[in-house]
């Protein structure tokens, strides 16, 4: 006899809405039962935050929709209300006060009072049982600016803890986190299921999901697609679901000779900065996407900002097209026309309340100078509309904030300033972290593109079906060290088994 499902905890039924003349969601549903972890995932732009601030309260549905909770209607478009009713939702960008101790963050605008006052006891004692719950090793009493960002992480679970969440909604959250903070939110996120918390993850990172996932709902355009059981899970299944092709046109690599056949574009010889990178040596071939892979902490970011000259060598040399080149500083960098591509966009890459156009121009404005030193606007502004053309860049006019772009679009907006400076060689860190899909194609074909013009690629990705896809051949660091290459070889692409080995060490055991 086959036991009855349990009552759903949340159960979504056909929400609708629109802003304007865009219908961001369209009769889309979805249900979660207790004691599940729920991936929700789609492109940017698929609906999945406007659902989430329709559970959240923080959006209103249009009518004829309806929201359950433990089988009961609930009223939506109340934070306050939803709150009440178990739902807490843990954005990419924490809302912490690093000024605060970690007590005084879980229990912010509901903290215990005796007689009007603020129990200071109680709080400290109430946080301590919460943060046991959780395995969780500080105090209470730390400043949350002392925390590293996968215990901030651990501190908004608490907070909504706090509040008997018993629907959490998890969105990217191991965008910013080392892999042993991740590996660290796992083992919560599996307590928190075992404990009958209902969890809605929202991920673009597949191997996640294939790792946490119960079951796997897909967005597009605001509609819902369909659900796949753990069993169901594919990348082919949900590449497919989520953009509407087949996994087999996601990557744009076309067939390119050898690099033993292209002149060299860029040598570097026993480059060191005496701690992080050892003693590293390689060829770089016009046309050629290079990769450098490892487990983070390899050395692989700190190797590409030596040869950029973000950060100080103690040894090593460089040549270009043959010739010995100093590059002592970003600046020289950019104008022997090597460019770096940042792994953090937003910090250190991007000015996000800057227009579109101006990220763009960014890095050529003294080409739109008249000879009385007047900058010539409209210069820049034709440059950054064929640059959105040219690169497909999703935006409604140019002169829109950076900010207000998806993680994607962002990545070509800055793909773009980089390529306006006519660069030799291109240094990518992490070129597709934080986007979706759909964008990660584009960026292979923008990649494909680029080399095909016989621009050489230095290329850093910790994933490796990306590396699979897109590079010619890898090299793979551990320690500091670049400890082999592995590279394609006529009609075998790249082996992730050989890389793995090298990066941990396997392969001298």
């Amino acid at each position: 006899m086959l036991s009855a499902k349990p009552t759903p905890m949340l159960d979504m039924r056909d929400i609708s809405k629109t802003f304007g003349p865009v219908q961001a969601l369209k009769s889309v549903s979805l249900t979660v039962f207790p004691g599940e972890l729920h991936a929700l995932m789609g492109e940017n732009g698929a609906g999945k935050s406007t659902l989430m601030k329709v559970l959240s309260g923080a959006c209103r549905p249009d009518p004829g929709g309806e929201i359950l909770i433990d089988g009961k209607p609930v009223v939506t478009g109340d934070p306050i209300r939803a709150r009440a009713n178990g739902v807490a939702v843990i954005y990419q960008e924490l809302s912490l006060a690093p000024n605060l101790t970690v007590a005084q963050n879980i229990f912010l605008g509901n903290e215990p009072r005796r007689f009007g006052i603020v129990d200071a006891g109680k709080m400290v004692a109430r946080a301590e049982a919460i943060l046991e719950r959780l395995g969780v090793s500080f105090s209470p009493r730390t400043k949350v600016a002392r925390l590293s960002l996968g215990e901030r992480q651990l501190v908004e679970i608490a907070r909504a803890l706090s509040t008997d969440a018993r629907i959490i909604v998890l969105d990217e959250p191991t965008t910013s986190l080392t892999s042993r903070e991740t590996d660290r939110l796992f083992e919560v996120v599996v307590g928190l299921k075992a404990q009958g918390i209902a969890i809605i993850y929202i991920s673009h990172r597949m191997d996640e999901v294939y790792e946490l996932a119960d079951r796997v709902s897909v967005l597009r355009d605001g509609g819902y697609v369909g659900t796949l059981e753990r069993s169901e899970l594919s990348a082919s299944a949900l590449v497919s679901m989520m953009v509407g092709r087949d996994l087999s046109a996601f990557y744009k690599k076309e067939h390119r000779p050898p690099g033993a056949r292209r002149p060299v574009a860029l040598t570097v010889r026993g480059m060191s900065d005496g701690v992080l990178v050892r003693d590293c040596s390689f060829d770089l071939h016009e046309g050629e996407v290079l990769a450098l892979s490892g487990l983070v902490g390899s050395g692989r970011t700190e190797l590409a900002r030596l040869i950029f000259g973000a950060d100080r060598k103690t040894a090593g040399s460089l040549e270009l097209d043959g010739k010995p080149i100093d590059i002592s500083s970003p600046a020289a960098a950019l104008n022997a026309g090597i460019t770096y591509l940042t792994e953090d966009r937003k910090e250190l890459g991007l000015f996000l309340d800057m227009s579109v156009a101006d990220n763009v121009n960014m890095g050529v404005l003294s080409r739109d100078a008249n000879r009385f030193g007047w900058r010539n606007y409209a210069v820049g502004d034709r440059r950054a509309a064929q640059a959105v053309s040219n690169l497909s860049i999703r935006t409604k006019s140019t002169k829109v904030n950076v900010g207000s772009l998806s993680g994607g679009n962002q990545q070509k907006v800055l793909l773009a300033r980089l390529l306006e400076t006519k660069p030799k060689i291109v240094i990518l860190d992490e070129p597709t972290r934080g986007v979706d899909v759909g964008a990660k194609s584009e960026i292979y074909r923008i990649i494909d593109d680029l080399a095909k013009s016989g621009i050489a690629i230095l290329m850093i990705s910790s994933e490796l079906p990306e590396v699979v896809g897109v590079a010619d051949r890898a090299l793979v660091m551990r320690d500091g060290a670049i400890v082999g290459e592995v590279a394609a070889r006529e009609c075998k692409p790249i082996s992730q088994e050989a890389i793995m080995e090298l990066a941990t060490g396997a392969s001298a055991t």
